[in-house]
């Protein structure tokens, strides 16, 4: 272990919903994200990146315990978390800090923190999610504001057209990112202890409602910006068909997902997602500030990801709950200030990964039971071969997705195979010649070799992960 006088502090920052194609320095030029450029400039990204589930809390249960979500036991929003290695981390001396989203269940339990000051979705006005007032909603209460979600926005004209994107008319201050950004900052600058410090921040965007400011938005209007893959309905399985149909029965988020949007009304929806990501790159860019006005910018290491995608109409689907590139690949980037950034890593790996990189950044060595394999290699340079050579997530049946028990994503080099477990019907897609995912090959002949090979690499993995997980059972936080 280094000594405490040595160890990093760690500042975790946890965007909600936030694909993989949203920062400019990655090769996306349409983005303005100025800091999280420097970001990438000077330490090191990765540029494949995949979740281990594409919904909130089973990813991010997964990844607070670097195992995947069949073992974790998180397999759906609001189920139990049992523990968490950030108390690996407060054991060791660091004072571990809660800002924002983290989506626990239930919402405040300790899990390792000393601290936990929560914000949780914006939009949680739905009669089956629990009950909850988090610091944000008491916020708004004290200044006496209504908080805008699916009931006030369903009383605008526009809101059956708007596909979830709204400008926020409230105060700047009281936006659920720059609130959660400002409190990170507050706590910087207020906390009066000399411990490292592991901080993580759960910005609630860009997940929907898309709601950025008229002064985020304005520079994106007209802007020239990707266009959504075209709805290939007649090429998805039927799980995926029905995913869809439960979107367009309901507005989840605030989002009425229509089936024949216009071009109009997908420019509009992602001018605003993608403000809203320059929004939450300015927060960064104040928390780098508090940082260096408390002295501590030198030793502090920044690691910015997400939890999960969005598919902003791609393939003709809302938000999540699919195995699609852009719901199941997010941004990665470890910026350390001690060591000389790596650049761009192209190489697979998985956002659990970050768990075990975490520990030993701190000087502990990540338990054995961890399924995470740990980028520290990749960070200093000493890293000769991939990590990985192939990445998996998981999505189980919840209120939303609900016409699968289980289906499981596999991806190995150029192909990724989505196995369902309740039925006949797959994918596997040859994403070197078909980046949009657009040719189904899962009943091509041709490739019979490979959908089988891919199933088979999927029932050994299950059988290792089983093992490999085992001493961790009964672990309590």
């Amino acid at each position: 272990m280094q000594t405490p006088e040595r160890r990093p502090n760690i500042v975790f920052v946890i965007t909600d919903q936030q694909r993989h194609d949203t920062v400019g320095a990655m090769g996306f030029p349409y983005m303005d994200t100025p800091v999280l450029d420097e970001l990438v400039s000077k330490g090191t990204a990765f540029s494949n990146t995949y979740v281990t589930a594409p919904v909130c809390s089973p990813s991010r249960a997964s990844l607070f315990t670097g195992l995947y979500p069949h073992n974790s036991g998180v397999l759906r929003n609001d189920e139990p978390w049992a523990s968490t290695w950030v108390t690996d981390l407060a054991d060791a001396g660091y004072h571990c800090v809660n800002i924002g989203k983290m989506h626990t269940h239930p919402f405040e339990a300790p899990l390792g923190f000393h601290e936990r000051h929560v914000i949780e979705n914006k939009d949680r006005a739905h009669p089956k999610l629990p009950f909850y007032l988090d610091n944000w909603d008491k916020a708004l209460m004290a200044r006496g504001v209504v908080k805008p979600d699916r009931r006030t926005y369903r009383d605008r004209p526009d809101y059956n057209e708007s596909l979830g994107a709204f400008v926020w008319e409230k105060e700047r201050d009281l936006h659920p990112d720059i609130f959660t950004g400002d409190l990170a900052c507050r706590w910087l600058k207020e906390w009066n202890g000399d411990a490292p410090f592991f901080l993580e921040i759960g910005i609630p965007g860009p997940h929907p409602p898309y709601d950025p400011t008229e002064k985020d938005v304005a520079p994106y209007r007209g802007r020239d910006l990707p266009k959504a893959i075209r709805a290939d309905m007649e090429n998805q399985p039927a799980v995926l068909r029905r995913l869809r149909e439960n979107h367009m029965r309901e507005d989840h988020d605030a989002v009425v997902h229509l089936a024949e949007p216009t071009e109009d009304q997908k420019q509009r929806q992602r001018e605003h997602y993608y403000a809203n990501v320059t929004m939450i790159d300015e927060i960064v860019g104040k928390v780098r500030d508090a940082l260096r006005e408390r002295g501590v910018e030198d030793n502090t290491v920044i690691i910015f990801s997400s939890d999960h995608g969005d598919c902003l109409n791609d393939h003709g689907h809302s938000q999540k709950w699919t195995m699609y590139e852009h719901s199941v690949r997010v941004p990665a980037i470890v910026y350390d200030p001690r060591v000389p950034g790596q650049g761009r890593v192209d190489d697979l790996v998985s956002l659990i990964d970050l768990a075990p990189t975490i520990l030993e950044l701190a000087g502990l060595t990540p338990p054995d039971w961890m399924e995470a394999r740990s980028l520290k290699g990749y960070l200093d340079g000493t890293q000769d071969a991939p990590v990985r050579e192939e990445v998996y997530s998981e999505l189980a049946r919840d209120m939303i997705q609900d016409a699968s028990a289980f289906m499981t994503m596999i991806r190995r080099d150029r192909f990724k195979l989505v196995y369902f477990l309740d039925s006949e019907e797959g994918q596997l897609f040859d994403l070197e010649s078909d980046p949009d995912e657009l040719t189904n090959l899962w009943d091509d002949p041709g490739h019979a070799g490979i959908r089988h090979d891919l199933t088979l690499r999927l029932l050994n993995w299950r059988i290792e992960s089983g093992l490999e997980a085992q001493r961790w059972i009964g672990r309590a936080s």
